[in-house]
């Protein structure tokens, strides 16, 4: 009897030891299903913490009272200010020491090394504020960098613009002042007021850029887009440049394949041709040509693209990665002398980027440029005819 009660405790034994192993593992996996990937259990988190921080556009981190990372955005590990269960800036890190100590909201700006490549640095705004009462600490940071671009883009506009409208008024100025002294010499009057007029065209030549270079940088959709013909454009931008060749003797020519249309605004498509010729025709010695020709590109035709060739000074290949920006001159001095503005590669630029298109250049120094738009064919197709023969629009007519 005594050897069946031994035999019946040891089994009851052996159950209860097996259930408890079989509870033990049960919880061991609850733990390990409700443990996120970096190891850190939800409940560490204040209730709906978690749920906020993961619809948040900004980084987002939260530091337990050892400054160990309990939860981190996406965002916050791929910009690099999270690895593992550590904060990477030591800026953010003795930032969220000070908030932990006086439990006071501080903000501050930071930069760090770029994640991208090519990108020197990331600017971010930062915001930390205590998180519960077991010493978390909230990190959030939004990244500024192109918002910080596009300030220095601003500032440096206003700046440009606020000098490029100060010399021609200011030349006006002194003309007026000159002619008043010189009211009794018909001749000096006479030559001072041509200067007057030359600064007036300048002044209105720049106000005019600014105008359209406001209009369309702002990347909004063109307004009524409709099939432009290549030929029609091409043609009134040259009209529109006749005098100022005609003043130099340069002869402008129309050639390539006729027929070719692109889906845009044909007023903005003038335009840029319009400034790509006057620039030919500035940078052109007397007695030179310009040619604009169109033709079809790409392996189906699915893009036209219309170049404007000179004769002139080219263009040296350190600066041809920045003729683009608003006021950037090769030659100071030139630009001034021939009246132009510094805007009018930025305005080509730039409607080509409204025609989801693209302006591209080849030159070299004493040989001459050559600017090339590249824009969608209308309808996903350039409609091409023969080549015809090159026809030279004189510019004397």
């Amino acid at each position: 009897m005594s050897e069946l009660m031994a035999s019946l405790a040891a089994l009851a034994g052996f159950v209860v030891g097996a259930l408890a192993v079989m509870v033990v593992r049960q919880n061991q996996g609850q733990r390990r299903a409700m443990t996120p990937v970096d190891g850190i259990e939800p409940g560490a988190l204040p209730q709906g913490v978690a749920s906020v921080l993961a619809v948040l556009p900004s980084s987002a981190v939260v530091l337990d009272k050892e400054d160990r990372v309990l939860r981190a955005s996406s965002a916050a590990r791929a910009f690099g200010l999270v690895k593992g269960d550590h904060l990477m800036a030591a800026e953010l890190l003795a930032l969220a020491r000070k908030v932990r100590r006086d439990g006071e909201i501080r903000e501050s700006e930071i930069e760090v090394a770029g994640h991208k490549f090519g990108q020197e640095s990331t600017n971010f705004a930062v915001r930390v504020a205590p998180l519960g009462s077991h010493g978390q600490v909230l990190v959030l940071a939004e990244d500024q960098t192109e918002h910080r671009r596009v300030e220095a883009v601003r500032r440096d506009f206003v700046a440009n613009v606020s000098h490029e409208l100060k010399t021609p008024v200011g030349a006006l100025s002194l003309l007026a002042e000159t002619i008043q002294d010189a009211a009794d010499d018909p001749e000096a009057v006479t030559r001072f007021a041509g200067r007057m007029q030359h600064e007036a065209a300048r002044l209105t030549y720049l106000v005019q850029d600014l105008i359209t270079l406001s209009r369309i940088q702002g990347a909004e959709p063109i307004p009524t887009p409709g099939p432009v013909l290549i030929d029609e454009a091409v043609h009134e931008a040259i009209d529109r440049c006749n005098t100022t060749a005609a003043a130099k003797d340069i002869t402008l020519v129309a050639g390539g394949v006729e027929g070719l249309r692109i889906w845009g605004d044909d007023e903005l498509l003038v335009t840029a041709l319009r400034n790509l010729i006057d620039n030919a025709v500035a940078y052109s010695p007397e007695h030179t040509r310009v040619v604009v020709s169109a033709r079809a590109a790409g392996p189906n035709t699915e893009s036209v693209e219309i170049s404007v060739s000179d004769q002139g000074i080219g263009i040296p290949e350190s600066a041809q990665e920045r003729i683009f920006e608003r006021f950037f001159r090769v030659d100071a001095a030139r630009s001034r002398a021939t009246g132009g503005t510094g805007l009018g590669l930025a305005i080509v630029k730039h409607v080509a980027a409204s025609h989801n298109g693209a302006v591209t250049v080849w030159s070299k120094e004493g040989s001459g440029s050559t600017f090339t738009l590249r824009l969608p064919a209308f309808g996903g197709m350039a409609v091409t005819e023969p080549v015809t023969t090159t026809i030279p629009l004189e510019a004397a007519q």
